[in-house]
């Protein structure tokens, strides 16, 4: 494997990482790992953990949460003909199953996260930190929305998540790509490496080939157009030192008009059916 980027954790210990290139499956690894991940999730500004309104950046995640909740359950319900159960690995603070909930689906949660789970909880949303060895069920559809590459042990969590796809079941993946315009534009800078709470780093290639080992193929590719806009935001603080606005829309407009004809948004919804 090769080196790709020097690259600092920004959010909360300051400490440098390296991205290496796995060339065969077209991913980036973060090395070195920490022995202990939970210490880099301490932070009041890690925000798929908190239902904060406090600042003008958060003010705008909670406006686009709720669009992308709406939307969310838009596309899943493409994907399921007959009995709506849903498990959702990596449930965060327990909104998009609320809604799922609401909306008449069965759902099981899994959130490692303990005050992510408690904010669920107060939400009436109830989440267990792991899959108990003796749930045995299946669901008609899994969904892990930016989960993939916080998973230390990949191809073992992979292979558990498959096992637990009903059949003719799909799998919703949504993870940041590292082959869009703003990863490139913004290189070491690039808010979604989010290192070393990301783990891996994903392209379409590297998605296809993880899953075919587990007779598991892409059927679509959805665009999050938004998260070029609040990535750019993030990333241009990280660059600058200070928060620059007009050039972190200018460029999450620049990342989603080059997507258009490349096919590399920042993050990308995958789903995948077993062939």
């Amino acid at each position: 494997m090769k080196s790709y980027l020097k690259i600092k954790d920004h959010v909360v210990s300051g400490e440098e990482f390296e991205l290496l290139h796995h060339e065969d499956l077209d991913m980036l690894i973060t090395k070195p790992r920490p022995e202990k991940l939970d210490g880099y999730y301490k932070s009041d500004t890690y925000i798929s953990h908190t239902d904060s309104t406090k600042t003008w950046v958060d003010k705008l995640y909670q406006i686009v949460k709720k669009y992308s909740l709406n939307r969310k359950m838009g596309l899943i319900g493409q994907y399921v003909q007959d009995k709506k159960t849903l498990l959702d690995f990596g449930a965060g603070t327990g909104d998009f199953l609320g809604l799922a909930k609401r909306k008449g689906w069965e759902v099981y949660g899994v959130e490692p996260n303990e005050a992510a789970r408690a904010k669920a909880g107060q939400k009436g949303v109830i989440l267990v930190p792991e899959i108990p060895s003796g749930h045995t069920k299946k669901y008609q559809l899994i969904t892990l929305w930016h989960v993939l590459e916080h998973l230390p042990d990949l191809e073992q969590q992979i292979s558990a998540l498959v096992e637990r796809l009903g059949k003719g079941g799909a799998l919703v993946i949504a993870v940041p790509n590292f082959k869009a315009f703003d990863a490139q534009y913004y290189k070491e800078s690039w808010a979604a490496y989010d290192v070393p709470r990301h783990l891996w780093h994903f392209s379409r290639t590297s998605i296809e080939k993880l899953f075919a080992r587990h007779d598991m193929k892409i059927v679509e590719v959805k665009p999050m157009v938004f998260d070029a806009f609040y990535v750019s935001l993030l990333s241009e603080k990280y660059k600058r030192g200070k928060q620059h606005y007009p050039m972190a829309f200018l460029n999450g407009l620049r990342s989603n008009i080059k997507a258009w004809g490349t096919g590399e948004y920042s993050s990308q919804i995958y789903i995948l059916r077993r062939e």
